[in-house]
């Protein structure tokens, strides 16, 4: 068995695979559903994510070439518009983590539904490799998500996270209790997505 075969079928690495897959097919699956539900679910998948990319053992690339990629320009913006349609007037928020902010003494807006399009795509172009089932490609898709994750996304998804607990638990009461009735034939929110 080869270095790259020992490290893709680590215990860490098929468990960040699991929570990758869930992810993504719970964004691509997202369309109609409430807001509430929505970031009930996403609250409890981002720090699991975040935890499983932390746990990811050490890999670099190995082969010249770069793995291809999934997720389109048009795949990209769906997602990314019934995202915004679903979070509505909650989609935007202030971020003071920017590398801009160097350059501004203004918080700058971001939406939580570009930034977990931007944090899908990503993961989505992983897990496409990933199941493709050849060692080496694996192996760089992985070391790309991990590289990814430090630099871009993993920063991303904490943000975002700021974001879906205000929208979760610093709303007004009044529309608190609107989405209660609406959720009340909803699935438990408390549930993961299976």
């Amino acid at each position: 068995m080869g270095k790259e075969s020992q490290v893709i079928f680590d215990r860490d690495v098929i468990e960040f695979v699991t929570v990758a897959a869930e992810f993504c097919k719970y964004l691509e699956q997202a369309e109609g559903k409430q807001r509430t539900t929505f970031v009930d679910t996403t609250l409890k998948i981002l720090p699991l994510l975040y935890l499983k990319a932390t746990l990811l053992p050490p890999c670099e690339t190995l082969g010249e070439d770069l793995p291809e990629h999934y997720v389109t320009e048009e795949t990209y913006e769906v997602l990314r518009m019934t995202l915004a349609g679903i979070l509505a007037e909650k989609d935007a928020y202030l971020d003071v983590f920017m590398e801009d902010m160097k350059y501004s003494d203004q918080p700058i807006t971001r939406y939580i539904s570009e930034d977990l399009a931007d944090i899908y795509q990503d993961i989505k172009d992983f897990i496409f490799v990933f199941q493709l089932g050849l060692n080496e490609t694996m192996h760089d898709a992985l070391a790309i998500c991990q590289e990814n994750f430090r630099l871009y996304w993993g920063q991303k998804l904490v943000n975002t996270l700021r974001a879906l607990h205000e929208a979760r638990y610093l709303q007004g009461d009044e529309e608190e209790d609107m989405d209660s009735e609406e959720d009340s034939e909803e699935d438990d929110p408390r549930q993961f997505p299976q």
